[in-house]
Formats: structure tokens, sequence, C-alpha cells
């Protein structure tokens, strides 16, 4: 109660404190004009795609209570335009709800749009349909990917102008593109364009800038005249130095990081992030004394739920964690860290902090464990998770030829003949996006991973069918690879013989899961399990009941590889055997105390003896992890 009323409290009083505004640049005082005094904004990053719509109230009010007066916003093009000219701003994707949230507790925001975001996500916010013109240019004045960039400000640009701060909403500033000086393409016409697109919908009072690394080499190609210029740097020891680059780029006005590390990413086979909280605290310190400008990435990470983590290549392919917490100041679930009672005390000493403890953690449950039967494998389960009539082809379609921008696909074809002996069934040109889940007959022999494991021995018979069950697992979001297709992108070879004549199952996981499947009864009765395996990819389900209702963290202990979904909801990808990340977060707001519950799981390599999942009250995030 005491929360609820401090949050309405907060919200009449805001309600009253927009009037005619103003938000400018002062050159010649160096600094923000905020209706006609110098400001300085402390900012945090949240992005309202990786929080569940439910939470985006608790996070804001503890971000407010930190003593931020501004919050940093990602728009993720794909979240929203999912297939072209298809839109989306409904429940978890409703992005006016969130800005509304903002207003409400009198935070002001600042805008990054795009439409490219990097972000860790899934090929940087760039829808995949994009990728249907294999020779497309992304990120550079290509027409076919300008016409679409047009299409999409046209509907996401007029939603903001009436909400920038000029306008007596509480929108700030607004970045064009993201981090461009990254991008090997330094097209400045695609740069202009942008400018002029956003002067086009936002008009021309808006302060529009740019963000980049803070050396010499970002700058050069990030940068645009009448874009202000600011950048990005984790905790440093001399802050003056840091912010050299950009002086000489933008020799006048305030000093801005636009990303202020908190904390880092997780990678599937690498260690756990973590930054100290006296670190970063100490480096937030330092440029509140140089009087910049900063915004904190991340002050809340949140999840990549579904199949939104994206990953990085750096001589390989580096897949991100289901988890985006981020050793945030604020953690995956939302709670308050000792991390953030030291940024909060930094702030203190230079603005008014408000009055009040910060709210506490969500309540948290271990609700114990579940027992898991086997549905079936996923190859006689094709009816239901691929209905339509498959793609007959020659040779190998990516995700992208198919329409399927997510996910699985299932390539099939027949052995041409008798394959007594062990034969490696390769990838010679590393084709294989991402990883592939091989089977001959249904028994399952291994896998096929991009950059790593590149060849797998099978035997069959003539006719029988060798599947490889594939998986998208997540697009590159950083760098100059972003054309990342998805599948079976070559052709595969089964000793010296090139493997022709595929059918190619598109599958639709997501459908009828969030429909009820498999936990309609009537189905469950039909349907038995052709064998008992443990190995390959197949489908387990069970149901749990609770009476109380709180966030909560799921184990599979002693299972490998797959996705999760709870109640039709997809809580994203486990690999416990490659670690970091053991446990997945599952939101409260997604369970029901009156309904049984039902846990569905797709276990790509192979189930334990004893199928249990285990809900426990606390992340297991740093667990053994499989260095490459």
């Amino acid at each position: 109660m005491a929360v609820r009323a401090l949050w309405l409290m907060v919200g009449s009083l805001c309600q009253l404190a927009w009037g005619d505004q103003s938000f400018t640049i002062d050159y010649k005082k160096n600094c923000f004009l905020k209706d006609g005094k110098c400001f300085r904004y402390i900012s945090g990053s949240i992005h309202y795609s990786r929080v569940p719509s439910s939470y985006w109230k608790d996070r804001l009010l503890k971000m407010y209570m930190t003593g931020l007066n501004a919050v940093q916003v990602y728009v993720p093009w794909n979240f929203h335009e999912p297939q072209p000219g298809v839109y989306n701003f409904r429940g978890d994707h409703d992005l006016e709800q969130f800005l509304n949230l903002t207003v409400e507790l009198g935070l002001l925001v600042i805008m990054r749009p795009g439409p490219y975001i990097c972000a860790e996500w899934d090929m940087g916010g760039l829808p995949a349909w994009l990728l249907h013109k294999k020779d497309i240019s992304l990120r550079a004045s290509d027409p076919d990917y300008l016409n679409a960039v047009d299409s999409w400000l046209s509907v996401l640009l007029p939603k903001l102008r009436p909400r920038l701060y000029n306008n007596g909403g509480n929108i700030i500033s607004v970045q064009v593109e993201n981090e461009y000086g990254s991008f090997h393409a330094c097209d400045y016409g695609y740069m202009r364009h942008l400018h002029a697109m956003f002067r086009l919908y936002l008009g021309d009072d808006v302060v529009l800038f740019t963000t980049d690394g803070n050396a010499d080499y970002f700058l050069k190609c990030g940068t645009l005249h009448d874009l202000y210029a600011t950048v990005d740097f984790g905790p440093v020891d001399n802050v003056t130095k840091a912010f050299e680059a950009m002086r000489r780029y933008q020799p006048r006005g305030p000093l801005v990081n636009s990303e202020y590390y908190t904390g880092w990413l997780d990678y599937w086979g690498d260690k756990h992030s973590v930054s100290p909280a006296d670190q970063v605290s100490r480096g937030l310190q330092a440029i509140l004394e140089s009087g910049a400008s900063v915004n904190m990435y991340m002050f809340m990470g949140g999840t990549n739920f579904g199949y939104w983590n994206g990953a990085d290549f750096s001589r390989v392919y580096k897949p991100i964690t289901t988890s985006y917490d981020y050793d945030a100041p604020l953690t995956e679930a939302g709670d308050p860290t000792d991390k953030l009672l030291a940024i909060r005390s930094v702030i203190s000493k230079f603005q008014p902090v408000p009055q009040g403890p910060i709210p506490p953690p969500t309540q948290k449950f271990s609700y114990g464990l579940v027992t898991l039967s086997k549905v079936g494998d996923l190859v006689d389960l094709l009816d239901i998770l691929s209905p339509t009539n498959p793609f007959v082809t020659q040779y190998p379609i990516t995700f992208e030829d198919a329409k399927q921008f997510f996910g699985f696909m299932l390539y099939r074809t027949r052995l041409t003949g008798d394959v007594p002996d062990q034969t490696p069934l390769a990838s010679v040109s590393n084709d294989v996006h991402d990883r592939g889940y091989v089977s001959v007959n249904g028994q399952f022999y291994g896998v096929l991973e991009r950059d790593n494991l590149k060849e797998v021995n099978v035997t069959g018979k003539e006719g029988q069918w060798l599947d490889v069950l594939v998986e998208n697992m997540g697009r590159i979001n950083y760098g100059s690879d972003l054309k990342d297709f998805k599948g079976l992108i070559g052709n595969l070879t089964l000793g010296p013989d090139l493997l022709e004549s595929w059918v190619v199952y598109p599958l639709n996981l997501d459908g009828p899961i969030s429909q009820g499947w498999p936990h309609i009864m009537a189905d469950l009765i039909l349907r038995t399990p052709r064998t008992e395996s443990r190995m390959g990819p197949a489908i387990y389900s069970g149901t749990f009941k609770i009476n109380d209702i709180g966030d909560t963290y799921l184990k599979l202990p002693k299972w490998t590889k797959g996705q999760v979904w709870i109640n039709g909801f997809n809580l994203g990808r486990y690999w416990p055997m490659r670690g970091p990340q053991v446990t997945l977060y599952v939101p409260g707001s997604i369970l029901s105390s009156s309904l049984v519950n039902n846990i569905t799981v797709l276990e790509l390599e192979n189930a334990p003896d004893q199928r249990l999942a285990m809900f426990l009250d606390r992340p297991i995030l740093n667990g053994t992890y499989v260095g490459k």
C-alpha cells in the first residue's frame, strides 16, 4: 500500500509539472537548456521489450527513487513490425503505455528509435524480413533498405512527436541511428537521409544526437553536421581524457556520456560478467564532477524472452544468453542491489534524491519440483508443429527463404544408399547457422555447430530419413556481419557425396503451445510417444499448482539444451551444460494460483533419466560454463 500511495502522489504532482516547455542546447555555456535554465540529466537505460508490461511501473518507480531524472529507451523495429506492414503495439509491445508511465512519474525520456539499435537484440533491431532481398545493403543508401526504413519511421515518429518536450511532453532528445561509426559502411548519405526524415516527422526544434565510442575512429563516420555528437564509455581513471575525442568533433555544448556501462552482457560458454559496485559508483562520480550529463547502460537489463537475444561475431559466432541481467543496478527481476544504493549515494551529492526507501524486491517463491513426461519426438509431431505443406527443394533453403524468421526448421532427405559404416555428415563451408541436431531414422547422432562442430558420423539404410533440425540461436547484432542468414545456408555432404532432394519443414512451436497444446487432455489421450528414448529433439510437458503468486527461477537439472514455455509464454533458451546461465527467470505475471500451470520443454539433445523441473527463489547466472 505504501508503494502504491507513493506512486499516486508522484503521478499527481507530475501531471501539474508540464507547462510551457523548451529543451535546447546552449553552446556558449556548454549546457542543455531546460525551460531556459542550464540542466544536466542523470539517466538510466531500460528496455521495455525485455520487461513484462505488468512490471513496467515497478521498474520505473525504482529508477525514479534512485534519483534519476530521465530514462533512455530503445525502440526495436523488429519487435513492432514482425512482417512488412504488420504492426504490433499491444500488450508487452505497447510503447505508448510505457511512455505514459514515464510521464506519470515525472521522468524525462531520451529516445533511441534506431532504425538500428544494437542492444544485444536480434539483428540489432532490424527485421529479418529485410533479408528477403539477399543482396540488400543494410544501414546504407540502398533504395530497398531506405524504403523499408521510411515506411517504418512514418509509423513510429508521428507517435513520438506530440510527446516531445517542446510540444508539452517529456521526450527531451532523440538519437539518429546508433553507433554508426562502428559500422563499416560510413555512408554519410544514409545518415543525411535519416536526419531529413527525423526532421520531417519531429520538427526543427527537437535535439537530435548521435552516440559513438570515444575515439576518433568511431566519431569520424558516426557524426554528422547538425546532429549533436555524444560518446560512450565505462568506468575510467581520467574522465577529461575520455571526453577528448568528443570535444574534437563537438567543440562546444554539454559533455554527454550516452552509455556509461554499469556491467556487461553474457555469452553462452563464457564467464558471467561482473562490474564491482565501488568501481561503477566512483566512475559515475567522476563524470558528474566534470559537469557532464550521463546515461547508465544498463540500469535495468531484463530478459531476452523467446528468441530475441542477439549474437556477436569476433572470429567466431557468440550467441548471447537469455538473461540480460547485465550486472545492472536493478537485477533481471527488478530487485535493487548494492550497486544501486552506491549510485543513489553518488547522485545525492549532485541533485536532490526522492525521500523514502527504495521499493522492495518483488516476492520470490521456491515452488519445488515438477515431473515432466515425454509427449513425443519432434519428428513425430510435424502435423501439429508444421501443419502447412513443406518446401521441396533440390538444395537447402534458408529460414529467410521460407519466411521463418525465428526458432527452428527441419531439413530432411532420404539416404540414396546404405551407409553401414560410420560416415561423416559434414558442413564443409561452415554452413549450419547455428546448430543442427542430426538423426537418421529417428536415432540421434549428434550436433553440427557453427564455427565449432562441423561433422557428425552417421549410419543408415537406403530410403531412411536423414534429419537435421536447425536452430536459429540469434542473429548478429553488432559489426559488419548483420546479414546473418539462418538455417542450412549451403550444402551438406555425406562422405564424398553432396546431399540433394530436401524436404524442409518450417516449425511453429509457439502457435500451438500458446493455445494450450500439448496440455489439452484429448490430445494427450490420443497421442503416445513412439519411443521413450531420451536422445534427440523431443517435447516434454508437466503441470503444477501454486497457492501464492510471485517471481521464481526455473532450473532444469541435468537437461542439456532447449526452449521452455510456461502457460504458453516463451521463457527463452536454456543451456546449463554450456553455461554460465543455469536458471531462467519466470515472472509471476505469467503464473496462476487458480488454474493449473503447465510447462512445456523442447529438449534438443539429451533429457535426463529423472525428468524434473525445479523452481527456485533465486537465480543462478554464474554456474559452470564450458569455454570454447
